[in-house]
């Protein structure tokens, strides 16, 4: 007798992937089995000491081998970055990915990526709001030093100012800028400067609190429409030495937290855990759930395909 296979989920939410960052060769693969699923969106992770790859180099290359999914960071750790050079290789990419690019974008919590890129951890929360006012100036066409906090204006002013920086974004107002974190200042910033807020890394119940924070954060600043709202939780799918290779992977990225093992063992590793999972952030308004996959095999875009899509 044979056995019926389970009925595909309805999918009211986008569901997109985020890539495994340990074997930088399988990227182009992952990609083009992602573009031509449903997915929605890849997404890449930043750190700086660590050897995942740096995400808009990275990403610059995944758009180049796909045609209709968006590229993303989750989340790319602006502060350890020029904001000038950050202005213009984001504009970049937005061009070249046909305007399929998305800014996820935090303060990072590392002290050993702050050390290495010459910033005050202390004060990276302060230089993100000054690099977004940067931003978003320069992507509008704007002078770069006007407001641009820090070092950099301080040179800029010392020089006699700065003008435009181009290329021009090709998505008007610059690229989506998503924000990610778990603190009220993160909260607010995507009322303030985004266009929506990233979750990653809890359960739907306590995701919903965040979620209806940044809500309330959208209305106090007056903002039309509502943010976007996405959701992301780690995934694998396979045999025992998929996921054996998967929990290392996260085991070895978060083990600066402090938190590392409750992390893993919230991995979701069965086709039911990722359709329930998605189910119960579609529940709470997650316009996209971003399915995070710590192993490097290919076949997870087949397996987890088949999982969300059937």
């Amino acid at each position: 007798m044979r056995i019926p296979s389970p009925s595909p989920m309805p999918a009211p939410v986008r569901v997109g992937l985020g890539l495994p960052v340990n074997d930088l060769a399988v990227l182009p693969t992952w990609a083009r089995r992602a573009d031509a699923a449903p997915f929605s969106s890849l997404g890449l992770l930043d750190r700086l000491v660590h050897d995942n790859p740096e995400p808009l180099v990275t990403l610059a290359a995944l758009a180049a081998v796909t045609g209709r999914i968006r590229v993303q960071t989750e989340v790319l750790l602006a502060p350890h970055h020029n904001t000038a050079v950050l202005a213009k290789q984001t504009a970049t990419l937005d061009r070249l990915s046909g305007g399929r690019f998305t800014l996820g974008i935090g303060v990072g919590g590392r002290a050993d990526d702050c050390l290495a890129a010459g910033i005050d951890i202390r004060r990276r929360g302060r230089r993100l709001d000054q690099q977004m006012a940067a931003l978003r100036r320069v992507w509008a066409g704007g002078p770069y030093a006007e407001e641009a906090g820090g070092a950099e204006g301080a040179e800029a002013a010392e020089g006699g100012g700065v003008g435009a920086i181009g290329p021009a974004p090709l998505t008007p107002g610059g690229p989506e800028v998503l924000f990610g974190g778990f603190a009220p200042a993160a909260v607010e910033r995507v009322g303030r400067w985004g266009d929506g807020f990233l979750g990653a890394a809890l359960p739907p119940v306590a995701m919903d609190r965040l979620f209806r924070d940044v809500e309330r954060a959208w209305e106090r600043y007056d903002r039309a429409g509502r943010p976007r709202l996405v959701a992301q939780v780690s995934v694998a799918l396979g045999d025992r030495p998929v996921l054996d290779e998967a929990r290392a992977a996260l085991l070895r990225y978060y083990a600066f937290t402090g938190r590392a093992a409750d992390m893993a063992e919230g991995l979701l590793t069965t086709p039911d855990a990722v359709r329930d999972a998605v189910a119960g952030y579609a529940a709470i308004g997650a316009d996209e759930v971003m399915l995070y996959c710590w192993a490097t095999d290919p076949g997870q875009v087949d397996r987890l395909a088949e999982a969300v899509f059937g």
